[in-house]
């Protein structure tokens, strides 16, 4: 939740350029489903539900890293903005690919 928070912070100071709010639209879409997407998860029913909910909250995350790493390559804002979500999102990207990759690996057994 609070980097779906900080992901609508984020988009609200961007610059009003299309430049800007095209790729800032995604990240705002891929940024706050991956927290509802995650809630799901935790919410399954069973491990092969766990398992498909976290693969789609991985896929949104990985999503986000992107969008973030378009908008520091084409400068649409400044560095300073987009490097403490970059480091979240990556954060974020390493803990659930490890927790699905476990989810998984538990599950064959």
């Amino acid at each position: 939740m609070k980097f779906a928070v900080n992901v609508v912070k984020f988009f609200s100071r961007l610059p009003k350029s299309d430049e800007a709010r095209v790729p800032g639209k995604q990240f705002l879409r891929s940024g706050t489903s991956l927290a509802a997407n995650y809630r799901a998860a935790c919410r399954a029913k069973s491990d092969a539900d766990f398992i498909s909910k976290m693969g789609t909250v991985v896929e949104e995350t990985d999503e986000s890293v992107f969008w973030l790493e378009l908008m520091r390559h084409a400068g649409v804002c400044s560095c300073d903005t987009l490097h403490p979500l970059e480091m979240e999102a990556n954060e974020l990207l390493r803990i659930f690919s490890t927790s699905l990759t476990t989810a998984k690996h538990n599950n064959r057994r």
